[in-house]
């Protein structure tokens, strides 16, 4: 969908169900542009959800013309900045959203995710931290799994398996919690929970070159030969050029 026919729906949709006279325009009511921002914003969150940041932009830019404050307009803004590897300007307009609405769970995540992001794992974990005392916020497990893999970048690992074990209780399904516990129960040397949690993340999500790497371990902890050949071929055909493969060059 072009954006001049986005627009024109947009208008459209601002204008329906009210009696039009020849000099009519919803902009100049408060009910009007409130409701234009509101569209305007899911107009830009919609180009950025395709991967057109520059699209995404104009909507956006058009909603801080209406109310420069707005949450959500500079929320999407920072994602915009964010995917487009301009952190300043990211960063800037994270602040910006949380001024209006500070609280936010959805924006605290979104902001410590693009900390931990920027390896800013302190000030990543505040902001999960914020996130998680929404009780009732419905991504809250996502919020707790990124709680374990930022102290796991912290070093702290006791209370890296305590956020992620809380992750799992609210959903079993999460790939990247269950990779990370797999990795600390090898590296602990519980090899059963650890080949449990890989097993279930093996179910759920496609390989990569970390988990290949771990699958070859605990392949080779179980004495599981054709495993680790396997999980071996793998790395070497998938990720040849990676700090993963070289690991796994040297442990042969």
């Amino acid at each position: 969908m072009s954006l001049r026919f986005a627009l024109v729906l947009l208008l459209a949709g601002l204008c329906s169900g009210c009696v039009l006279s020849g000099d009519y325009n919803p902009m100049k009511t408060s009910k009007g542009r409130d409701e234009a921002r509101v569209a305007y914003v899911q107009l830009g969150i919609g180009y950025l959800q395709q991967g057109m940041t520059e699209r995404a932009k104009v909507p956006l830019k058009k909603a801080l013309e209406l109310d420069d404050s707005d949450p959500d307009a500079n929320a999407a803004l920072a994602l915009v900045f964010q995917a487009e590897m301009e952190p300043e300007l990211a960063d800037q307009h994270f602040r910006k959203a949380l001024s209006g609405r500070p609280q936010d769970a959805r924006i605290l995540n979104n902001y410590g995710s693009f900390l931990f992001e920027q390896k800013r794992y302190k000030e990543a974990y505040e902001r999960f931290e914020q996130a998680a005392a929404d009780t009732l916020y419905p991504e809250r497990s996502r919020v707790f799994e990124n709680l374990g893999m930022t102290a796991a970048q912290l070093g702290q690992r006791d209370l890296a398996r305590q956020q992620l074990e809380k992750a799992l209780r609210l959903n079993r399904q999460q790939p990247r919690a269950l990779l990370e516990m797999a990795e600390l129960s090898y590296e602990d040397r519980h090899y059963v929970p650890a080949r449990d949690y890989y097993e279930r993340f093996s179910l759920l999500s496609e390989q990569n070159a970390r988990s290949l790497l771990l699958g070859v371990r605990l392949a080779h902890v179980f004495e599981d030969r054709d495993k680790a050949a396997s999980y071996g071929l793998q790395l070497k055909r998938l990720y040849p050029g990676t700090p993963e493969y070289q690991q796994y060059l040297s442990e042969q």
